[in-house]
């Protein structure tokens, strides 16, 4: 009897084992995108603080970009002969990752969360780039194609995390909570250093000595003796 996950048929050039073996691939991506598109969703809505407007609007473009991939994606496992499960219960039961775990917080802890999110989808994403590589170059470029856009938008998030010597607050963190707080005080650290610089004690310009200004007295006493030395 033939498992109820092998197509009947698939693209040409590839068995149907092997077409069921892309699809099994692409199904964990599509599960992995759409649970990242709704994550970027939901710091839309929960960031606050001062970076407000800059991070809540940058996060729209991923979202629309990362459910792009996932139409993308599960096209080729339609096209492949096999059918896409994109339903929110098979998610959960097939994920292998927590809800993201941060709610109402700063947009510097949300981008440190969020470096931790892209660091585990992109190397998974890499991961099923390599095993495609020699089973079906279609899906291999698809992948690969979009790793160009999920690594931008890393940088767009570590780009808040970075210093001018290009050290990441978030150096070492293996939790998203783990990395927000990490960046939380990567900025507070950054914030007292700049107050400590502003508040320091300047040293007052120094000034060309000048001869002391000459008292009522004193130029009177001289105008006297010139009118002396003249009548002499």
């Amino acid at each position: 009897m033939a498992d109820r996950n092998t197509p009947r048929y698939t693209v040409p050039s590839l068995t149907p084992q092997q077409g069921a073996k892309v699809a099994a691939i692409l199904q964990e991506r599509l599960n992995s995108l759409t649970d990242l598109h709704l994550t970027l969703k939901h710091v839309h809505w929960n960031v606050v603080g001062p970076h407000f407007i800059a991070v809540h609007e940058m996060l729209d473009p991923q979202v629309d970009a990362v459910r792009a991939m996932t139409d993308a994606i599960a096209e080729r496992i339609a096209t492949l002969g096999t059918s896409p499960v994109g339903t929110p219960g098979a998610l959960v039961a097939a994920r292998t990752w927590d809800d993201y775990s941060l709610r109402r917080a700063s947009a510097i802890e949300h981008l440190g969360a969020l470096d931790e999110v892209y660091e585990g989808v992109i190397t998974a994403h890499r991961k099923a780039a390599k095993d495609t590589e020699s089973l079906d170059d279609v899906t291999n470029d698809l992948l690969i194609g979009h790793l160009h856009e999920l690594e931008l938008f890393h940088w767009f998030v570590r780009a808040h995390l970075e210093s001018a010597g290009g050290e990441l607050s978030t150096a070492g963190a293996t939790t998203e909570k783990g990395a927000a707080q990490k960046a939380a005080a990567g900025a507070r650290a950054t914030s007292t250093r700049s107050a400590g610089a502003k508040a320091a004690p300047k040293t007052a310009p120094k000034t060309a000595s000048k001869a002391p200004a000459k008292t009522a007295a004193a130029r009177t006493s001289s105008a006297k003796t010139t009118t002396a030395r003249k009548k002499k």
